[in-house]
């Protein structure tokens, strides 16, 4: 793996894990505490609707950003119109999927009416919402296609939830009524796509005005080609990844405030995968370019190792304290438990098998990709209608867990039997055994009668376990070379 990488994966790594506590803190301490269920499962769909409503207007153009940036890379020619050309479809995809979102406003109200009445109180605040999605989602593609990603981190998983901090933390004080609170957390959340802009502007890489090269690098109707792919390839992922909360939220927005806090207890699981994909996307544009399949087995095998110690740790972690992590919250809560144990699983699949989708969507074979994603798309939204009645809050996790597992696998086979590359070495067996170890080593201690001795206690054990086994076997060298020189570089010692 570069330098590049390392460094870029190391400080968003950092950065998301700076958020993930400041999340916790939201999602555990704060949002159950001082919302009730209901009004927690709007703000979070809110959220979840704002990012389908984005994915539509963007018309796949925050996959081709990272495809075909390198043949338009030319800052002495402002990157050849690229800016403009990755700005305007997607704005004119937002207008026309506002018109729509308009026009279905009767359907949409029918169908929360009864159930959920709360959400159609503000329904068109999810306009400006989805609008500065939009754009925080474009110009985070047009910087991770320069290799700068550690501000879109920084903003994402760190700024917008401090902000998020703040505001709660006023409201828990009596300051503003439910409905002001609404209308600042749709704002805070709009401030991300502001702070890009600037940086790109500090950045002197602002090049909005056209240019007719734009139309002789590449031939336009491949680009819009391969974006109507990418467009229906990311509907289709996030149908898969958000229509648990749409349907639940028809079941009962308080349903959906449990669920959605279940779902972010396991985000810590992603965040090794989102931090190193972000930078890993355009390397494996890269090698496409070169032709450079070698290249490309060694990213995806280190890619898949890293997620896994790490993501691993976390998810044992999670599960080794989950009892612990619902004493901060109200009782009704509780009932998500098994929600974090299913959703937690399919969020390890997708960490270790998380650049095949990169590999797939760059490649020529991109739409393979799309037909995955339509077939899994449907098999998501008919597992959430066949278990949701029956099961409630823990058949929407099951139903997750079997539609991206399945996505996941479908990749990894398609993958290697095409380009004969796969991710997994005998060390990712080594690395899974020891952690199946070091929770069973955690589970042998009793529970110590205080909830924060017990987390500590119970967390310090399980980490020496596991760090002391994956060092002393030598499961990833790179990583352990690493850590000698940084332990040495703190202590003085030499391990």
């Amino acid at each position: 793996m570069s330098r590049t990488l390392q460094r870029e994966g190391i400080w968003n790594t950092a950065i998301s894990y700076a958020g993930i506590l400041i999340g916790y803190v939201n999602t555990i301490l704060l949002f159950p505490n001082f919302l009730d269920e209901a009004e927690v499962g709007l703000t979070r769909l809110l959220l979840s609707i704002s990012v389908m409503y984005a994915q539509f207007s963007a018309l796949g153009f925050v996959n081709m950003s990272v495809r075909y940036f390198p043949y338009f890379r030319d800052k002495e020619k402002q990157h050849n119109g690229f800016l403009f050309l990755l700005l305007s479809v997607p704005l004119l995809g937002f207008v026309l999927s506002t018109v729509l979102y308009l026009l279905f406003k009767p359907v949409i109200v029918d169908y929360y009416i009864e159930n959920s009445p709360l959400i159609i109180d503000y329904y068109y605040y999810l306009i400006p919402l989805a609008l500065f999605t939009l754009l925080f989602n474009m110009f985070t593609a047009y910087l991770r296609s320069l290799y700068k990603t550690i501000v879109s981190s920084f903003v994402q998983d760190f700024l917008l939830r401090l902000l998020t901090t703040l505001l709660i933390s006023v409201y828990a004080l009596g300051e503003m009524d439910f409905q002001t609170f609404v209308l600042l957390y749709v704002a805070v959340n709009c401030v991300g796509a502001l702070v890009l802009v600037v940086y790109v502007i500090w950045l002197k890489q602002l090049f909005v005005r056209p240019s007719v090269t734009v139309f002789s690098i590449i031939p336009l109707k491949e680009v819009f080609y391969y974006g109507l792919f990418t467009f229906f390839g990311n509907i289709s992922t996030t149908i898969i990844t958000t229509v648990d909360q749409v349907m639940i939220s028809s079941y009962s927005l308080a349903a959906n405030g449990i669920y959605t806090t279940a779902f972010f207890m396991t985000s810590a699981i992603l965040v090794p995968g989102k931090s190193i994909l972000k930078i890993a996307h355009p390397q494996v544009a890269e090698f496409w370019k070169e032709n450079n399949l070698t290249g490309m087995k060694k990213l995806y095998q280190d890619v898949t190792m890293i997620n896994l110690i790490v993501g691993i740790l976390l998810f044992i972690g999670i599960w080794a304290n989950i009892d612990n992590l619902y004493e901060f919250m109200p009782e009704s809560y509780r009932s998500g438990k098994y929600v974090v144990l299913f959703l937690a699983i399919a969020r390890l699949v997708d960490l270790a098998t998380s650049l095949n989708g990169a590999i797939l969507a760059t490649s020529e074979k991109y739409r393979w990709d799309l037909s995955f994603n339509l077939v899994l798309a449907a098999l998501t939204i008919w597992t959430n209608w066949y278990f949701i009645p029956r099961y409630g809050i823990e058949g929407a996790a099951l139903a997750s867990m079997i539609s991206l597992v399945s996505m996941n696998l479908l990749r990894l086979f398609f993958v290697q039997i095409i380009y004969k590359i796969q991710p997994f070495t005998w060390r990712a067996l080594a690395i899974t055994v020891i952690g199946v170890v070091s929770l069973g080593v955690s589970y042998l201690v009793p529970y110590l009668g205080n909830v924060f001795l017990d987390i500590l206690v119970r967390s310090l054990l399980l980490i020496s376990v596991y760090a002391a086994l994956a060092l002393n076997l030598n499961i990833y060298p790179e990583m352990n070379a690493w850590l000698r020189k940084v332990i040495y570089g703190l202590t003085g010692w030499k391990l």
